[in-house]
């Protein structure tokens, strides 16, 4: 079986619980570091489909959080140059299985060709750690 390459930020804690549930249903993982990887808008924009630009960042970004990035009012270019710049602000985690890719953990092109159907007690999408930086790294 292909194995699924899963870009986490490591230590985090959501990232974690995600990589669990796919192992516990015997999905075989390469992870790798999305903060230490080099990214183009050309390599990230795939992972992306036809989303609102506003749905490929992660909302616990502290420069998102604030308020500071206007996720609602980016263009593509944009928003591509700001992730190559930060991949703290990159929906994570970012997945390959195959030809396909997505972001986020949720309904998309990868978990629905391997079968992964999240019930509604598997919330782990958004970030457990709210009130934490997301720049620390445990």
């Amino acid at each position: 079986m292909t194995e699924l390459v899963f870009y986490e930020k490591p230590g985090c804690i959501g990232n974690k619980q995600q990589k669990a549930i796919l192992r516990k249903l015997g999905i075989s993982l390469e992870v790798r570091d999305i903060l230490s990887e080099t990214w183009t808008s050309e390599s990230l924009r795939f992972f992306f489909g036809d989303k609102a630009i506003s749905a490929w960042f992660n909302e616990s970004a502290p420069r998102v959080k604030s308020g500071e990035i206007d996720i609602d009012h980016l263009n593509e270019a944009e928003a591509l140059r700001l992730m190559v710049e930060q991949p703290i602000l990159i929906k994570r985690p970012l997945m390959i299985y195959q030809s396909l890719k997505q972001s986020g953990f949720t309904v998309g092109p990868v978990l629905d060709y391997l079968g992964v159907y999240l019930n509604e007690s598997q919330k782990v999408e958004s970030c457990p750690m709210q009130d934490e930086p997301c720049e620390t790294v445990p």
